[in-house]
């Protein structure tokens, strides 16, 4: 016998903890999220205001945006879930977004959108192409954006 387990053996063995728990090791209160259930939630903005007041401008960002996947499907998502776990063991504090789920699945492509082996985002089974809700509320952005920036390239 291997001792190699599935990434759906892993996930299943994995024991969850409340979002409220997760959430209050960056400074969050129950009340400050907008809760999808017991482990997933939304940070509301005036909780994230109240942060960036309180807290000093000190922190860092690590932008994930581009990777060309290994062919067992190691992409982005993993990752940036390995980037945030690493750091959190050596003792920062760590918040992780993920823009949206992998298209790849869809295009009968490798990756599911939550990462692989022990770096995976659960409830893996909540993770769809709609995630929370709001996929089109970033797509719109997203197309703004890339808007004015060709704008400003074909003008300028």
């Amino acid at each position: 016998m291997s001792d190699y387990k599935s990434d759906i053996e892993i996930a299943r063995e994995a024991k969850l903890r409340p979002i409220a728990e997760i959430a209050g090791k960056i400074g969050l209160n129950p009340g400050d999220l907008i809760a999808y259930g017991e482990h997933k939630a939304k940070i509301k903005m005036r909780s994230i205001q109240r942060l960036f007041a309180e807290t000093p401008a000190n922190g860092k960002l690590i932008l994930v945006s581009a990777i060309t996947p290994t062919p067992a499907g190691e992409g982005k998502t993993t990752t940036s879930i390995g980037l945030a776990e690493g750091f959190g063991k050596i003792g920062e504090k760590v918040a992780l977004a993920l823009r949206e789920p992998s298209l790849g699945p869809c295009l009968g492509m490798k990756g599911g959108a939550t990462g692989g082996g022990r770096a995976q985002v659960l409830p893996m089974e909540d993770i769809n192409l709609h995630f929370t809700g709001d996929l089109h509320a970033v797509s719109a952005a997203h197309n703004l954006i890339s808007a004015e920036a060709l704008r400003k390239l074909l003008v300028e």
